[in-house]
C-alpha cells in the first residue's frame, strides 16, 4: 500500500529524525482533512494526501507506522497575519508557495526565499 503523508519541517527539526527516500520510519500518522491543506498545495493535490505525521500531542492515540519513504516533495510558502485580522495567527498566502522535489540524500530544508518550509 502506498500513501501520502505530510511531515511538518518543525516536527522533524524539533526533536525528529532526517531521512530520506528508502530510509525506513517509524512515525504516529494521523488521518487529515485534505482541505487544511487545499490552501498549501490546491485542491486536487491536498486531496491525494493520507496523512500527517505527528509527535506532539495526538501520537498517544495511535501507535507507530513502520513505513518506508518512497519520494519526498517539498513545499515552502509565507505565511502572514491577513489583512484586517484582529488576531496574530498567520496563514499561508495564496499564491507565494512552491513545490519542489525533496533532497537526494540530505535533510529536509529548513529555509528557502519563500520563508520556511511548511510541509512535504
Amino acid at each position: 500500500m502506498t500513501s501520502t503523508t505530510w511531515v511538518d519541517d518543525w516536527q522533524i527539526q524539533c526533536c525528529g529524525e532526517s531521512f530520506t527516500p528508502g530510509d525506513a520510519v517509524s512515525w504516529h500518522l494521523l488521518e487529515v482533512d485534505p482541505e487544511d491543506y487545499a490552501d498549501l498545495v490546491g485542491s486536487e493535490r491536498a486531496a491525494e494526501i493520507d496523512f500527517c505525521e505527528g509527535h506532539h500531542g495526538r501520537e498517544g492515540e495511535h501507535a507507530p507506522t513502520r513505513l518506508r519513504v518512497l519520494t519526498i516533495s517539498e513545499v515552502h510558502c509565507r505565511y502572514e497575519v491577513p489583512p484586517g485580522s484582529t488576531s496574530n495567527v498567520r496563514h499561508p498566502v495564496p499564491g507565494h508557495n512552491r513545490m519542489g522535489s525533496g533532497p537526494r540524500g540530505g535533510r529536509l530544508a529548513s529555509e528557502s526565499p519563500l520563508g520556511p518550509c511548511c510541509g512535504g
